[in-house]
């Protein structure tokens, strides 16, 4: 089995489940429920994908559906900031601007894998 604390993305998803799990307490009790649920979910599906996508010699269908996650979870977010779920625009930016970072991370392991798929074979 492939280790995967050593990710950055791993990382960045580990510590934005875990921020995810603090702010949610903050939220009112309905949004706590609804859209704080959501929140915590897709964070922690996104963790587990990039888990399997580290353990699996395909990785690209793992990494797309990591790709569609976090475009989930940003419309959430989004939604969150509408509702006025976010105990301030801190919360949302923080959060925001996490997916983001590992949006990106996803986006450079996948074309590091294209480049790797384009190689010769020597």
């Amino acid at each position: 089995m492939a280790q995967y604390e050593h990710l950055p993305i791993y990382k960045a998803s580990f510590d934005l489940l875990v921020y995810f799990e603090k702010i949610v307490k903050n939220f009112s009790r309905y949004n706590k429920y609804t859209h704080g649920k959501a929140l915590r979910e897709i964070s922690r599906e996104i963790l587990m994908l990039i888990v399997r996508a580290n353990n699996t010699y395909n990785k690209r269908p793992v990494l797309e559906e990591v790709r569609i996650k976090a475009e989930e979870l940003k419309v959430s977010i989004r939604v969150c900031k509408e509702v006025k779920a976010f105990p301030n625009f801190n919360s949302f930016e923080t959060a925001i601007n996490m997916v983001v970072e590992i949006a990106k991370q996803n986006e450079g392991w996948m074309k590091n894998l294209s480049r790797k798929e384009r190689r010769p074979d020597s």
